[in-house]
Order: C-alpha cells, then structure tokens, then sequence
C-alpha cells in the first residue's frame, strides 16, 4: 500500500462516518453515474481505437445486428429481426423498420451497408481490421434487408456481429466525415453523447426514443460521464469521498481495503482478458536479438512464475494460463499447449546454453498495470535477464509493435469479449499487423481454423497452432486478468467474464 493511499484510507473512514446520516450521493441525486478508468480511447468510434474504455463507451452510444445474451450466450435479434445462411459464405438478414438515429434519422439497411463497406475500405484506415476481415462486401436488398458476402465461411459470424461491430448512420458520418463524427458521434443505442473534452472525459444522457424492443432493456439512469484519471490512488480517493460512483482495475490490495468501507461495494471477477509477452522472435529490432533463439525464448517461459502472480498479484481468480487465448473461447485447447512450468534453474541452464551464461540487458515495455510489469521485471532478474522498463500510452506502443522495434513487451488482450479463439489466435498469429512470428505453417493452420464449418476441423488445426506457438514460445502467455469493481453501494451493477461493464442495465437503488 502506498502512503498516499493509506492516508487517504484513513481521512476517507472519518469522512463517510460523518456522511453516514445521508446514504444518497450526490451523483445519485441529479441522477448520473460519473465513472473513472485509466485511459481514454484515442479515438471514440470503435472502429478506430481498440482500448477497452472504447469498447464499453461503443456499446453505449451504438447498437449491432445481432445481440448476444451475456447470461445465456443465446444470439438474439438486435437491429436485425432476423438472420438466415444462404450458403456458407452468404448471410441474410431482416432489418428493423422502428429504429431511428438519435438525430432522428431513419435506420435502414443503406446504414448497414455503409457502415461495413467503409470498414472495408483501405481509406478508412481502422484499427481493427481483423474483426471485419472476413466480409468481402455487404449488399442491399431492399430497404430492410441486407445480404453479407463472406471471403471464405466464417463459422463465428454471428459472435462478431454481436460485438465489436456497431452500425453507423451513413448520411451523417458522410456529412461529418471521421474526425467530425469523432466529435460529435451519432447512434441509435441507448445513450447519446452531449459532450467529448479529447482524453479527458466523455458524457452521455439517456436516449429518451430508444427503440422498446431492444434485448438489452431500457436504459434506466439519466446521465453517464466517464472521466479519465489515470492515478489509481486519485481514481480511489475519489470514490471514496463521492466525486465518482465507480472505478475498476482496482489492486488486490486496495479491493481488501475498499471492502471495509461504509457505502461501498467491491466485486471481483475473472475475464476473458489474458496477460502475455511478445517476443520479437524475427529480431526485426536488432539483427543479433538474442530473442531469436528458441533456449533464450524457452528461458524466459520458466523464468516467469506464472501461479505466484496469479494467486499473490492478480489475485480474485486469477489463474496461470499456458494457451494464447483464453479457456473459455471455442478452440482454446489447454491441452494441446507446451506447458513451461516456473523453472528458474532451468532457464538459466537454458541461457547458459544460448551463450548468455551471465543473462543479458534488454528493454521491456508495458502500457498498463506498472505493478504487474514490475512483477515480471523481478522474475526475470532472478535469471539474470535484466530488463528496463518503457511506460508508453498503448496507441504509441502498438505502432512501435506493429513497426517491429519492440524487444520485449507485456501485452494484454480481451478478444473484444468474442468467446471465439479466432478473436484471439487469429489477431496474433495469422499474419496480420499483430503477429510478430509471422510463421506461415501457423498462419495457413489458423486460417483453416477460422474459416471450417465443421467444428471438428476447427478444434484440430488450433490445436496445430497452439502446439507450434507455445512450442516455439512466439509469446508467453502467463495468466488471466481479474478485474476488481468498487462502486457506491446506491449502485446495481453486474460484472461478466467479458469484461464489459453493462451501464445501460444498471440502476439505482
């Protein structure tokens, strides 16, 4: 615990006792909801950012077709009615006729059709080519329906579509052009964007006409500001003396501490977010990388106690994974990984073999969770691999990644709460500007993986992929991520495993 956090531990107990006479916060009263996190989206259309913080503030402003029940995981109808597989590269789907923009545009399938055919476009420059990679084109059939041309089958089409894909209104975004809608987005979901302070804060009021059949409810508080604090002790203080209602990504620690104040309720949870290491196996940054020995790559994966992060660190569920994807993805095969157990002995044998018999000096860079580099930073000393650590906001560090001048990195990712493998191996692993093997038997195994429609044939060539990655060590997965939640008792907020806070469902109590 910091001095920072314990004094203001302290200050915050004899604050709330003198608070206790009245349960209501003030946020409570005028009925909005200010929540805080670490980083801002660098830009808030969720198709040109992959921060997490755009993902949940995407799922607030727009809708997609298709809406996957978290509790269930049934696919159910969202802006489309329905969906039918003409073939298996043609998708079908019923649009609907009462849904309108929040500046009263009528949604139709021109909207449909633009939104994914700009995606597509070189010109259009988005971040996340690989949740849209797969479509070749989208045509209109009538003013209500659509039909989507596939490349090769997708099996998991519906499970995107449900996600990271939201639809646009085409006659504004044509009008405002990207930068004009960065400002100033438009959408049909249940909250509408007032105001945008760039990297600072984002508020939202409540959609008053949005549509009654929507699967995810009504949204039932007024107003939602997000605030970025990048501090984690201001982001608890803060919460602590009611300036904001909700935080996450809270430490072990201070999740302990925050249990034992009055008006507060803490939740903990595991995610689908896995934590891992990329290793620049080409040496793109350095022709005599040691990184692009196998033993050195292999001294690295015993080298990191994967049980004692998760179980003294992380903590809350957290558990050591082995695979490049997460547990519960379909594909994700534990099974079929090379499994490295902590081995400090054996990853300085290991190094010695490599021709570091005394390690080496490296730089290492991370973009979140200091503390859990720091982590990593003292397993690897431990074998002599001594490592100096970059602290970068992600957007910078994931040009330098894709640029491959990046030795050594501590990554995260989500899959964009896609509870399919392809979300994760297929970022990592199939070629694109994320994967930094570049091995092309992986890549054509994944590709298959991710385009059979028999389930069988899927499982078998992850399996071939997972065996290859984990074998070879082209990354180091280490353990899942638990997200910490504390927020105002006055809150109703549910977690899910896909780490994506559902403000639209909560209420006040």
């Amino acid at each position: 615990m910091t001095n920072l956090t314990r004094s203001v531990r302290l200050t915050a107990t004899g604050l709330f006792c003198a608070m206790a006479v009245n349960s209501a916060w003030a946020t409570k009263a005028d009925d909005t909801l200010v929540y805080a996190s670490d980083s801002a989206p660098e830009n808030i259309s969720l198709y040109h950012n992959n921060v997490r913080e755009g993902v949940i503030l995407a799922h607030l402003i727009w809708d997609t077709l298709v809406y996957r029940d978290p509790n269930t995981g049934k696919y159910e109808p969202m802006l489309a009615t329905a969906w039918k597989w003409d073939d298996d590269k043609h998708i079908s789907f019923d649009l609907r006729k009462d849904v309108k923009f929040q500046n009263g545009d009528v949604f139709s399938a021109d909207d449909v059709v633009f939104t994914f055919n700009y995606a597509l476009a070189p010109e259009s420059k988005i971040v996340t080519l690989q949740n849209v990679d797969w479509i070749e084109k989208v045509e209109k059939v009538d003013d209500y329906k659509v039909q989507f041309t596939l490349k090769k089958p997708f099996p998991a089409a519906l499970e995107y579509l449900s996600g990271p894909l939201p639809v646009y209104p085409a006659k504004y975004f044509q009008k405002v052009g990207l930068e004009g809608f960065s400002k100033a987005p438009i959408g049909t979901g249940p909250y509408m964007v007032k105001s945008i302070v760039n990297g600072q804060s984002v508020t939202l009021d409540k959609n008053p006409t949005y549509f009654k059949e929507s699967p995810q409810g009504q949204p039932k508080i007024g107003h939602i500001k997000f605030e970025v604090i990048p501090d984690p002790d201001t982001r608890m203080a803060q919460l602590m003396t009611g300036q904001v209602d909700w935080i996450w990504r809270v430490g072990a620690d201070q999740a302990d501490n925050l249990k034992n104040m009055p008006n507060l309720t803490v939740l903990s949870s595991e995610t689908m977010r896995v934590g891992f290491l990329t290793l620049n196996s080409r040496g793109t940054d350095e022709p005599n990388s040691p990184y692009t020995k196998l033993a050195v790559r292999q001294a690295i994966s015993y080298a990191i106690n994967r049980k004692g992060m998760a179980e003294s660190v992380i903590r809350g569920g957290s558990r050591p994974l082995f695979t490049p994807c997460f547990p519960s993805q379909f594909g994700c095969n534990d099974k079929a990984a090379v499994t490295y157990e902590y081995n400090p002995e054996k990853a300085k044998e290991l190094l010695k073999s490599a021709g570091y018999p005394d390690g080496f000096d490296t730089d290492i860079y991370a973009y979140r969770d200091r503390d859990y580099a720091e982590a990593i930073i003292g397993d690897l000393r431990k074998v002599g691999i001594r490592a100096k650590l970059h602290y970068q906001n992600y957007a910078t560090l994931r040009n330098e990644l894709r640029a491959g001048t990046v030795p050594l990195s501590f990554q995260t990712w989500g899959s964009y709460s896609v509870n399919d493998a392809s979300a994760f191996i297929g970022v990592y692993f199939k070629g694109g500007a994320d994967d930094d093997a570049k091995d092309p038997e992986v890549k054509g195994w994944v590709e298959t993986a991710d385009t059979s429609m028999d389930p069988n044939v899927r499982q078998e060539f992850y399996d071939k992929a997972i065996h290859k990655v984990t074998e070879n060590v082209y990354s180091v997965p280490m353990f899942s991520y638990t997200s910490n939640y504390a927020f105002t008792s006055d809150l109703n907020f549910k977690a899910y495993p896909d780490e994506l806070p559902r403000f639209a469902e909560a209420s006040w109590k």
